[in-house]
């Protein structure tokens, strides 16, 4: 074969590649995005009264999408819980504060926290989406908007760890701001992550109870972790929240609340409860007034329960 022949060789090559590329691309249709569940709409009136200026600090709002909507690259299609079902909510459960987290399916758009916030009469703070392009002066506005917090979810099905250079820079970047990191993990990775989380120059939060499975029971090596990190770093706060997720049993949910009595005994000035309303992502749906009745059954003395509900979250969330 002569070069003149190896050379109209490759260029068929190339071109029957790039067909073949071509029309793969025409075959593969765009994967729909799947759609969650919505609350459970008969919320009980709990048996356990709240006390005053009780916070639930894990909770989102979710549209509406005439108004809020939806980022194109969602991972998944929530249903709509914008803020008057979030209020009566609220009220029937009996909370007084609370602290909003912007939702994945939000993206970088955090009206739908800050005009909330801004409508609560100083009851609401908020933890935003941000990423590293945002400017100095976007944060500042977000924090006179009363963000307290960023979040990152380390999780999959919300696109995974991601680029840790980045998440590093805008940590440094949020810290001078006086907020913390909220942090979502994966079920069993909590000692991957716990040298990275040991050195933050700011607070962190890790979401529900550290994404612990029930039925690994209290001597898992993941949940020891957590409680060796929760223990051992001033900085790391965690939240009694998704013990639906943590269950093996289903409702009532009783076999997640000695990991939930655990992780408060074990650092009672640093722990923070949640609803999760309105549970997205959950393979069985709670009821919010049951979520409010397990508090006493792990939190039993009045004074601890008083750090849970009141006293820690208008420490971290700065709750005049």
């Amino acid at each position: 074969m002569n070069r003149r022949e190896y050379l109209r060789m490759l260029a068929g090559l190339a071109g029957a590649a790039a067909m073949a590329s071509e029309a793969r691309g025409q075959s593969e249709a765009p994967k729909p995005i799947p759609s969650i569940a919505p609350p459970d709409p008969n919320t009980k009136v709990p048996d356990f009264k709240l006390p005053p200026k009780s916070c639930d600090t894990h909770t989102h709002i979710f549209g509406p999408a005439s108004t809020y909507p939806f980022a194109a690259n969602r991972p998944y299609n929530p249903p709509e819980a914008p803020l008057e079902a979030f209020r009566a909510l609220h009220q029937k459960i009996g909370v007084e504060r609370c602290v909003i987290v912007n939702a994945t399916v939000h993206g970088t758009d955090n009206r739908v926290v800050t005009d909330a916030i801004a409508q609560s009469g100083g009851a609401y703070k908020g933890i935003a989406n941000v990423n590293d392009e945002m400017s100095d002066k976007e944060l500042e506005g977000l924090d006179k908007a009363g963000i307290r917090g960023c979040r990152f979810a380390f999780l999959k099905r919300l696109g995974g760890v991601g680029d840790m250079a980045k998440f590093n820079r805008i940590v440094h970047r949020v810290a001078e701001l006086g907020w913390h990191v909220d942090v979502y993990f994966e079920p069993g990775t909590i000692g991957e992550f716990a040298p990275t989380l040991s050195v933050l120059p700011t607070s962190y939060v890790i979401d529900h109870m550290g994404t612990t499975l029930a039925a690994k029971g209290l001597d898992d090596p993941s949940f020891q972790a957590l409680l060796d990190l929760q223990a051992k770093d001033e900085k790391c706060w965690v939240k009694i929240s998704g013990l639906e997720r943590a269950s093996a049993g289903g409702r009532p949910f009783h076999d997640s609340v000695p990991f939930a009595k655990k992780l408060i005994d074990n650092a009672p000035d640093r722990v923070l409860w949640g609803t999760d309303w309105p549970h997205p992502n959950v393979k069985i749906m709670p009821n919010d007034g049951e979520i409010v009745d397990l508090i006493p059954l792990y939190a039993p003395d009045p004074a601890v329960r008083q750090k849970l509900l009141v006293e820690n979250p208008a420490k971290l969330f700065k709750f005049t």
